[in-house]
C-alpha cells in the first residue's frame, strides 16, 4: 500500500493546517485496486488541558452515501479514506458534461474547476462526536491514465476526390477517431497505411481541442488509369505505449469531363448493290469516350458538307451510329456517295469518320427461291425429330427467272446430313431431305442455304435451318459399372458411402435421372432417388459380413424410361472391435510328474475374429512364467522345469491373449495343471529311528500284547503310497515269538516266553508300497532284548553292533486292505488234531493224517500267494543292511 501511495496517490494540497482543516484535495489515479489509501481526511481536535479528563475516541463517517461513496472506503476509527472495491472509471463518471463533472454525495453538479479535464469527487466527512464536531469537504481529483484507444464512428469510411482536383487539395475527412481520454492520452495523429504516392494526412486542432484529420491532395489523379484508391487511415493517441485504431478508407475518384470521343478508323469503304432493298443496313459507326456517364453521352450526325440527296438516301441513326438505305436505288442515283459524320459529346469538338458508299448498279433482275415445307416449321425454322429415317423429305423448293431468259442452277450450301437433288420430272423442283440419321446430343441445329444463280453470274440464296428435337433414345450411364466402395465397420447410423453419378444425353424430362437399388440389395442400404446418395442405415459388422454386392439401377424419365445398371462391391473394413476368445475360460491339464522339460503340456486354443493385424493374437504367462512359457504361434504350454508333485501337486496359471490392433484389445484365460502322481518314492520309515536301537520286553508279557510298530510314510499318493509290512528275516532264542501286521505295522507277541527264550532277537522288517509298474520298499531293524531287566547296556549295544547273520525269508508283504487270515487258519489246524487224538487216536487216525495234509496244503497256497504279494529279495547267508535300504537311514534308539 505504500509503494502505490507514492507512485499513484498523495495530497495535493491543503487549504488549512490539519488540525483546523475544513477542505482538502487529493489526486488519484483511475482504475486503481480496491485498499489503496487517498489520504487521512479526519482533523484532530483541539482538547483542553485537563489532565484529569480523558480523551474520548473520534469516529469518522461520510457525510452520504451517494454516488460518491460507492468509489471510497472511510474507517471509521482511523479515519483513513481508501479506494473501494467499484473501480473508478473517469470516462464512465466525467465524460457527460464536457469533461468536467462533479459527484458530490446525492448528485452531480458541474464544476468550476480550473481545468476542463479535471473531474472531481466530491465527499463530505465528518467527525465526531459533536464536542469536537467538524466538517471536512473533500475533493479528489482523478486522473487520467492511457487506457482507451482511438476508435473510429465507422469501420468504412468514404471520401470522393475530383480527377481534377490540384496539388495541395485539402478534404477533410467527417468521421474523425474519438478517444474518451483526454490530453496526451487522446488522439493525436493520423496516417495513412498505403498513400499510393498521390496522398497525405494532415491534423487540424479548434478552439475545442477537437483534432480533425484532412486529406492532401499530393499528385495529378486521373480516374480513367484508376478510378479508386483503398487504403487504411490510422488514429494514434500520445500515451506510453500508444494506443491505436483504424479504419478502412476509399478514396473515389470522380469524373470530370475530361475527354471527347473518338473514332477507331477515320474511313469506312462499303459496297451497295442497286438492286437493295429499303431498310438494308449499309454500316454502323462507333465512336469512344473514356468518361463516364453523361460526360460520355455521344450523338452522331451528318456534317454540313453531305448533300441533302445522300441525306435521303441514307438514314443515320444519332444514337445508334447505324446507316440504313432509306430511299429506292435507281438509275439517277449516283454511284458514290461520301458521308461524313460526327461523333458529338458535351463540350467537346466532334470525331469526324467518312464512310464511302459505292452502289452497283444491277439491270436484271435476280433469280427467285420459292419454298414449299413438307416438315414442320415455323418462322423460318424446320423441326425435324432424331429419330426421323434416312430420306425424310423436309422441303419442296421451286426456282424461277423473272426474266425467263437466263439459265438457273441450284446447290445447297453449308454442313450437315441433307441433300438437295432435281425432282423428276419437273423442271425447276428441287427437293430437300435427309441423307443419314439426325442425332440430337451430336448436333441440335443446322443452318443451311438453298443458292440459285443464272448464267450472268447473279445469285440469291434461302436460309434454312433445322432443328432437331430431342427424343428418348439414349440410357442413362453410369461414370462407372463396377463401384467400389469400402467402409469401416461400426460405422455410424445413416454413414455416407457414395453418391451415384449418370448422365443421360437426352435432354428435357428424358435426361432426368433417377436412382433406385436393385432387387438385390439389403433392406439396410438406402438410395435417394434424386442425388444419387448411397447410405446405410445400420451398423456393419466384418464379422457378419464382409463383402456385399448388389445392384443399382438409373432410370431417366422419358416414355417409355429408358434404364442402366451398375454394380456396387462394398468392403467392410475391419476394426479392432473383438477381444480374443479362448475355447474355454477353464483349461485343465493332467501331466505325470517328472514330466521332462519343455515337453508339451497342452495345447491353449484361442480366436479373435478380426482380420489381419487386429486379429494376430500373442499369448503369455501372467504368473509363474519362471516355470512355464507358451508358445505364441501354436499355443503349446510347456514347462521350463521338470516338476514333481511332492513339492508341488498342482498350479494354477493366469494366460494373457493380446490381439495387433491400435489399441490393443486383451482377454484371459485360467489354466489348471495337476500333476498325476508315479511311484518316484520309497517309503520313508519313521519309527523305529535307527537300527542300532532296541526295546526291552519283559518274559511275563502275554501271548497277543503289542509289543512295538514300524511307522513309515509314503510322498506319493493312491496306491503308490499304500504301504504294506512285513518280517523279512528273522534272528534269535526263538525268532517265530513275534509277528508284524501286514497293514499298521504293529508287532505282537505270538507265544509265551520261556527263560531259554531270554536273549536279543533282530527283526528285519520290509516296508514296501503298491507302486505300478514297479513297487518301491525300505528295510528296518527292530531289536528286541528279552529279559527281565538291562544289566548291561554296553553288552546289548556291543552284540547290535555285530552284523546280524539272518537268511532273508523270500515272501511278499500282505498290502491287502483286508488282513489275512490264512496263516492263522494253518496254525489253528493243530489243536484240532491233538483233540482228535485224544478221543480216538486209533479210530481218527487216518481222519487226522486227512487233516494234517489238508492243512499243510493250506499252508502252502499261503505262503505262495505271499511270494507273490512279496517283493523278492534274494539273500543268502549273512545279511548286508545297507545293501537291502535304497537309502541308509540314521535310526535312534526306541
Amino acid at each position: 500500500h505504500l509503494l502505490l501511495f507514492l507512485l499513484f496517490v498523495g495530497p495535493f494540497n491543503c487549504f488549512a493546517s490539519y488540525s483546523r482543516a475544513t477542505e482538502l484535495f487529493y489526486s488519484l489515479n483511475e482504475g486503481l485496486p480496491a485498499g489503496v489509501l487517498i489520504g487521512r481526511p479526519g482533523p484532530r481536535p483541539r482538547l483542553e488541558k485537563r489532565p484529569a479528563a480523558p480523551q474520548p475516541p473520534l469516529s469518522f463517517t461520510l457525510a452520504s452515501h451517494g454516488l460518491g461513496g460507492q468509489y471510497v472506503q472511510l474507517d471509521n476509527r482511523s479515519g483513513e479514506l481508501h479506494t473501494s472495491a467499484v473501480e473508478i472509471d473517469r470516462e464512465a463518471l466525467c465524460m457527460e458534461s464536457s469533461g468536467a463533472t462533479v459527484f458530490g454525495g446525492e448528485a452531480a453538479v458541474s464544476s468550476s474547476s480550473a481545468s476542463s479535464e479535471s473531474c472531481l469527487l466530491l465527499l463530505d466527512v465528518l467527525v465526531l462526536p459533536q464536542e469536537y464536531f467538524r466538517l471536512v469537504k473533500v475533493k479528489i481529483a482523478i486522473r487520467d491514465v492511457n487506457d482507451n484507444a482511438p476508435r473510429f464512428p465507422v469501420p468504412h469510411i468514404r471520401l470522393s476526390v475530383p480527377e481534377n482536383a490540384p496539388v495541395n487539395t485539402r478534404l477533410a475527412i467527417e468521421h474523425p477517431a474519438f478517444d474518451p481520454d483526454v490530453g496526451t492520452n487522446g488522439v493525436q495523429t493520423y496516417r495513412l497505411r498505403e498513400n499510393y504516392g498521390v496522398f497525405t494526412l494532415d491534423v487540424e486542432e479548434n478552439e475545442n481541442g477537437e483534432r480533425t484529420p484532412y486529406l492532401i491532395v499530393m499528385g495529378a489523379l486521373d480516374r480513367e488509369t484508376q478510378g479508386e484508391y483503398v487504403t487504411v487511415i490510422i488514429a494514434e493517441d500520445g500515451g506510453t505505449p500508444p494506443l491505436v485504431g483504424s479504419a478502412t478508407l476509399t478514396i473515389g475518384i470522380s469524373d470530370i469531363n475530361d475527354n471527347c470521343p473518338q473514332f477507331s478508323d477515320s474511313q469506312l469503304n462499303i459496297t451497295l448493290y442497286g438492286n437493295s432493298s429499303l431498310g438494308t443496313h449499309v454500316a454502323t459507326v462507333h465512336a469512344v469516350d473514356m468518361d463516364l456517364g453523361s460526360n460520355a453521352q455521344i450523338t452522331y450526325s451528318y456534317s454540313q458538307k453531305v448533300p441533302q440527296l445522300s441525306r435521303d438516301l441514307f438514314h443515320l441513326d444519332e444514337s445508334t451510329g447505324a446507316i440504313t438505305l432509306s430511299s429506292k436505288v435507281d438509275g439517277d442515283t449516283p454511284r458514290l456517295h461520301r458521308l461524313i459524320i460526327l461523333g458529338n459529346g458535351p463540350g467537346c469538338i466532334p470525331a469526324v469518320i467518312t464512310v464511302l458508299v459505292t452502289i452497283i448498279k444491277v439491270m436484271m433482275r435476280p433469280p427467285e427461291i420459292v419454298p414449299r415445307f413438307i416438315a414442320n416449321e415455323a418462322e423460318g425454322v424446320v423441326y425435324l425429330k432424331e429419330l426421323e429415317p434416312i430420306n425424310t423429305p423436309i422441303a419442296f423448293f421451286t426456282i424461277k427467272d423473272p426474266d425467263e431468259k437466263y439459265k438457273v442452277s441450284c446447290y445447297l450450301d453449308g454442313d450437315g446430313p441433307f441433300r438437295l437433288s432435281p425432282y423428276k420430272p419437273y423442271n425447276n423442283e428441287y427437293l430437300l431431305e435427309t441423307i443419314k440419321p439426325l442425332d440430337y446430343e451430336t448436333q441440335q441445329l443446322y443452318e443451311i442455304s438453298v443458292v440459285a444463280w443464272n448464267s450472268e453470274g447473279f445469285h440469291v440464296n434461302k436460309i434454312i435451318k433445322v432443328q432437331v428435337l430431342d427424343d428418348n433414345d439414349n440410357s442413362p450411364v453410369f461414370s462407372q459399372q463396377l463401384i467400389e466402395l469400402s467402409i469401416e465397420e461400426n460405422n455410424i447410423p445413416n454413414a455416407f458411402l457414395t453418391k451415384l453419378h449418370a448422365t443421360d444425353a437426352d435432354s428435357g424430362e428424358r435426361g432426368q435421372v433417377s436412382y433406385f437399388l436393385g432387387p438385390d440389395a439389403p433392406s439396410y442400404f438406402s438410395l435417394d432417388k434424386t442425388t444419387g446418395v448411397l447410405t446405410v442405415s445400420t451398423q456393419l459388422d466384418r464379422e457378419e459380413k464382409e463383402k456385399y454386392r448388389y445392384t443399382v439401377k438409373a432410370v431417366d424419365s422419358g416414355f417409355p424410361p429408358r434404364e442402366s445398371i451398375a454394380t456396387v462391391t462394398i468392403t467392410v473394413l475391419d476394426k479392432n472391435d473383438n477381444s480374443p476368445r479362448f475355447i474355454n475360460k477353464d483349461f485343465s491339464f493332467f501331466v505325470p510328474e517328472n514330466f521332462p522339460g519343455f515337453g508339451e503340456i497342452g495345447v491353449i486354443s484361442v480366436t479373435d475374429a478380426d482380420a489381419g493385424q487386429n486379429g494376430w493374437v500373442a499369448l503369455s504367462v501372467l504368473n509363474g512364467s519362471d516355470i512355464f512359457v507358451i508358445d505364441t504361434g501354436k499355443g503349446v504350454l510347456r514347462a521350463k522345469v521338470s516338476l514333481d508333485r511332492e513339492q508341488q501337486s498342482s498350479y494354477i496359471l493366469w494366460i494373457e491373449a493380446v490381439d495387433g490392433g491400435d489399441p490393443a484389445l486383451s482377454s484371459t484365460a485360467k489354466i489348471t495343471i495337476l500333476l498325476l502322481d508315479i511311484n518316484d518314492n520309497p517309503p520313508l520309515v519313521l519309527f523305529p529311528q535307527s537300527n542300532m536301537s532296541y526295546l526291552l520286553v519283559l518274559p511275563s508279557t502275554l501271548p497277543g500284547s503289542p509289543i512295538t510298530e514300524v511307522y513309515a510314510v509314503d510322498k506319493d499318493t493312491g496306491m503308490n503310497a499304500v504301504i504294506a509290512y512285513s518280517i523279512i528275516g528273522r534272528r534269535g532264542p526263538r525268532p517265530e515269538s513275534f509277528r508284524i501286521d501286514p497293514k499298521t505295522g504293529n508287532i505282537t507277541l505270538e507265544e509265551s516266553l520261556m527263560q531259554n527264550d531270554y536273549g536279543l532277537y533282530r527283526l528285519l522288517v520290509k516296508v514296501s508300497d503298491h507302486g505300478y509298474p514297479e513297487p518301491l520298499h525300505s528295510t528296518v531293524m527292530v531289536n528286541l532284548f528279552v529279559n527281565d531287566t538291562v544289566s548291561n547296556e554296553s553288552y546289548i549295544e556291543s552284540l547290535l553292533r555285530k552284523e546280524p547273520d539272518i537268511s532273508i525269508e523270500e515272501k511278499q508283504p500282505q498290502i491287502s486292505i483286508e488282513p489275512t487270515h490264512k496263516k492263522m487258519e494253518s496254525a489253528s489246524c493243530m489243536p484240532t488234531l491233538v483233540a482228535l487224538s485224544i478221543i480216538s487216536l486209533s479210530s481218527i487216525a487216518l481222519v487226522t493224517g486227512m487233516g494234517i495234509y489238508i492243512c499243510l496244503r493250506k499252508g502252502k497256497k499261503h505262503h505262495r500267494a505271499d511270494e507273490n504279494l512279496e517283493v523278492q529279495i534274494p539273500l543268502n547267508g549273512r545279511i548286508h543292511l545297507h545293501m537291502l535300504e535304497k537309502k541308509p537311514m540314521e535310526i535312534s534308539n526306541i
